[in-house]
């Protein structure tokens, strides 16, 4: 039974990702018996998951709603709103619209999956008026860090909400528009019902800065450099990507680019217009052969990702590339929270082979793509919402926004949470119920729960190790050889000779002590057993390690 009916007028909204964490934004609106979900997005794994890489949110709730899915519309190309499309969309079977260099990157994924001939792919033009079920959607354009940033105009029959997607406002960008006050004041003049709006940078008080800036500060910075350089940033940045081939071509340089996703966000860029002027490219292979006042490498791995381009230059590992003392590595990104650490062990990896580290903090050779205070005070003066939902933040970011939009004067503001279903009102916002959400784990190439047992008992292995031990059991319930043991992940100092000693002697004591009648039952052998190597364990390493228990009765045996 469908949660919406056809004659349920209520517009509804549903975040399952990114409502209380940065990354996996999936969002769904209802109405008219009808979702529609905004975005499809995926997070990177931390290292509590071993094993995994890409963490998706769980969509069981819409799985179980599909026939009533309109479609799935995109905002813009960057992993946290498109990264989970490929995935999700065998469970999900429905219509996608992107705008094109969106959808060339969408396309390429799906093509990856073997999935470019089942989906139907609408490539949208921005300003155009889709008819999707009950919803009027109107792409328009923002700038961000990413080519073809948009904000989607819903129309509705309870009225028109405003998603804006990831956002910034840039007075001089190098790719896409200038602040665009024009569209937003003649939404807000229409009447907006909700701005549904991201929140990544509400504690930041002032403005986001411009991509024109970051150009002339990487102008000055690598004309008065005479070794190497690298500079890394994020591979989806079309307009850095931009500036450091302007920056190479007017310091006479030639350009490697290193990484695939430079090189796919390369491709698609050309393919749907941008980046015309990019100079050529030296393959990795001819960079060793350039003398280094004439080299300028643009390369991924600027969160210190180990399998990166640059974590592998910076070990010298790489099989073309080597840099040498006077050489510079640029950082023309941000630390992302959380990686703080893994960066930190880059820079010394580098800082030890005397290559010079320059980021952010040193010159001004990055801008974010999302907005300030001062650049949401001005969305909201334009659109001059009824209510406001902030999204796209953790849980402080959202109560921050929601207490902002309040000083502005916005009348009714909600910090959401993934799973609950909100009523969207010109009176207010009320949490009318809350949907089965969650996270997904991509484990190899099966998508699992993220708290599948599988995933449990591989953190508990990394944590706390794992004993596997086999026992032979004679026609009488005895033991009919010395029990055989393998350790793995356990603190053995003095080698493992001396403990798996005594965790024989245990398991032995601990069967012995057993009626004999319960010999006979594999079920209450294993438990004795591992009772026993554990407790063990428990008391002389201070480890609760999984125990496998390997049983093999004489009468099995064939000879």
């Amino acid at each position: 039974m469908s949660y919406l009916k056809p004659d349920d007028n209520r517009l509804l909204f549903l975040p399952l990702g990114g409502s209380g964490e940065i990354g996996m934004n999936l969002n769904l609106y209802g109405h008219r018996g009808r979702w529609l979900m905004v975005d499809c997005g995926m997070s990177f794994a931390d290292p509590g998951t071993p094993g995994i890489d890409l963490i998706f949110p769980d969509v069981g709730f819409i799985d179980e709603e599909r026939d009533t899915l309109a479609a799935m519309v995109l905002t813009h190309g960057h992993e946290d709103h498109i990264g989970a499309v490929a995935h999700l969309w065998p469970r999900l079977r429905c219509p996608v619209y992107a705008t094109p260099f969106t959808a060339a990157l969408v396309r390429e994924k799906l093509a990856e999956a073997g999935l470019a001939d089942q989906v139907t792919l609408h490539e949208v033009t921005p300003g155009q008026r889709l008819d999707i079920g009950p919803f009027g959607v109107t792409y328009i354009p923002l700038a961000h860090s990413i080519a073809e940033g948009h904000g989607l105009a819903i129309e509705t029959g309870q009225g028109t909400l405003f998603h804006t997607g990831d956002w910034k406002l840039d007075e001089t960008p190098l790719i896409g528009p200038a602040c665009p006050s024009v569209p937003l004041k003649a939404l807000g003049d229409k009447g907006v019902l909700s701005l549904v709006i991201d929140s990544t940078n509400v504690f930041n008080a002032k403005t986001s800065g411009s991509e024109a800036g970051v150009r002339d500060a990487l102008d000055r910075l690598v004309g008065g450099l005479t070794g190497r350089v690298v500079i890394t940033t994020f591979a989806s940045n079309v307009a850095r990507l931009a500036t450091i081939g302007a920056v190479a071509k007017a310091h006479d340089r030639h350009l490697v680019l290193m990484g695939r996703s430079m090189h796919r966000v390369l491709k698609a860029a050309r393919e749907t217009g941008y980046l015309a002027d990019f100079p050529p490219l030296v393959d990795e292979e001819d960079a060793a052969s350039l003398p280094p006042e004439k080299l300028l490498i643009a390369c991924t791995g600027c969160q210190g990702e180990p399998r990166a381009a640059l974590a592998r230059i910076a070990r010298d590992e790489h099989r073309h590339v080597h840099l040498s003392p006077g050489d510079t590595v640029i950082f023309s990104s941000k630390i992302i929270p959380g990686n703080e650490t893994t960066l930190g062990s880059l820079f010394n990896m580098l800082a030890l082979r005397e290559i010079d580290v320059i980021t952010e903090k040193d010159a001004p050779i990055h801008v974010s793509g999302h907005p300030g205070r001062e650049d949401l005070e001005r969305m909201f003066a334009w659109i001059r919402p009824k209510t406001a939902i902030p999204v796209h933040g953790e849980a402080r970011h959202l109560r921050r926004h929601a207490q902002f939009a309040s000083e502005l004067g916005v009348a009714h503001a909600l910090a959401p949470r993934n799973g609950q279903i909100i009523d969207i009102r010109p009176d207010g916002l009320e949490v009318v119920d809350e949907a089965p959400h969650g996270r997904l784990a991509l484990d190899g190439r099966r998508i699992v729960p993220l708290d599948h047992d599988s995933l449990v008992e591989r953190r508990r292995l990394m944590v706390q190790g794992l004993v596997i031990v086999s026992l032979v059991i004679g026609d009488d319930g005895a033991l009919a050889a010395e029990p055989g043991l393998s350790l793995h992940g356990l603190p053995t100092p003095h080698g493992a000779a001396p403990l798996i000693d005594s965790l024989i002697d245990e398991t032995e004591q601990a069967l012995d002590r057993m009626d004999p009648s319960g010999r006979l039952s594999d079920g209450r052998v294993e438990e004795a057993a591992r009772i026993a190597i554990r407790r063990f364990c428990r008391r002389d390493l201070g480890k609760n390690p999984v125990v496998d228990v390997l049983i093999c009765r004489q009468e099995d045996i064939e000879f």
